[in-house]
């Protein structure tokens, strides 16, 4: 049964008068009732009795009318939401987030994003690297602003944002807070605090290898907000990306002879078109410069990335 003959028959079944059917629905009586009598071959009966100027539903007719009008409703409903989503209304957006990112440089491109584009409905899944990667391969995400230290599957495709440099965080006390900058070797003995989720974590290590230093380990976490906050109360220092800093009272400082850095992305799956949400994102993100500062510059408050 076709759409266009169930919404003849139903314009004929609440005016019974084809004649005025016909004009509810934009087309010529013949037209209307060709399509009713397909209907009705279909059907197996017919659904009208024509007795003169009158006209009124068969048995079949009754019976089949809440359901041709459940049907064509929900045709209805559906084409609505089709519509919505190309204009952007109604739509989603799902982001995947790399849980060692911080919100610093990309809140504020997502606040704005939502001014520009209220119709989309942004959602956020916090991950690994790993499970980024997996979650785009199997389409239950759209896109990710991650980091790889490895290279990337040969399905996802990234392109480079800007590059994010590591620096030591310690306590407004630490005496690493009365220094411009730090040297590895300066590392040996300290008291650290491990961000078990930190994906250059094996490079860190090898760069203190190669210094000599050896970490008094203190405390392992998947949080990157409570190592922060035990970094800010004294009780160790940590390497933490530059933007990740979410905790008051941190004092950074950079490493002056291994000026290590991240290349943050966004990352999608190759040769997959893009949704509308996603494809105005992108656009977005393009038109935004991001600035990488200078190796000895202090760390400072990230840039309005939408103008």
């Amino acid at each position: 049964m076709e759409l266009r003959e169930m919404g003849y028959f139903l314009a004929a079944s609440q005016t019974l008068h084809f004649t005025r059917a016909a004009a509810l629905c934009g087309v010529t009586q013949p037209t209307l009732t060709r399509g009713i009598q397909k209907l009705e071959k279909e059907l197996g009966g017919p659904l009208f009795v024509r007795e003169g100027g009158s006209t009124h539903l068969t048995a079949l007719g009754r019976m089949v009318q809440p359901r041709i009008e459940e049907i064509v409703a929900r045709s209805r409903s559906v084409r609505k939401q089709a519509a919505l989503h190309l204009r952007l209304q109604g739509s989603d957006l799902r982001l995947g987030i790399m849980c060692s990112l911080g919100p610093a440089r990309f809140g504020p491109l997502l606040g704005r994003f939502r001014d520009a584009q209220p119709g989309i409905d942004l959602s956020l899944a916090d991950a690994t690297p790993d499970r980024l990667a997996e979650l785009l391969l199997q389409g239950e995400l759209d896109a990710a602003l991650m980091v790889q230290p490895e290279a990337f599957h040969e399905r996802l495709k990234p392109e480079p944002l800007y590059a994010e440099r590591f620096l030591v965080a310690c306590a407004p006390g630490h005496p690493f807070a009365q220094r411009k900058a730090i040297a590895m070797r300066d590392m040996d003995g300290q008291t650290y605090l491990s961000r078990i989720n930190c994906e250059h974590r094996d490079v860190l290590g090898s760069h203190l290898t190669a210094a000599g230093a050896r970490l008094v380990h203190a405390c392992r976490s998947e949080r990157e907000d409570w190592i922060q906050c035990l970094v800010a109360a004294g009780m160790g220092v940590c390497f933490l990306p530059e933007f990740s800093a979410v905790q008051a009272g941190l004092v950074l400082r950079p490493v002056e002879d291994a000026p290590l850095a991240r290349q943050v992305c966004l990352v999608t799956v190759a040769g997959r078109r893009w949704s509308g949400p996603l494809a105005r994102f992108v656009e977005a993100l393009r038109r935004t410069r991001f600035t990488t500062p200078a190796a000895n510059d202090q760390p400072h408050a990230p840039r309005a990335l939408f103008r």
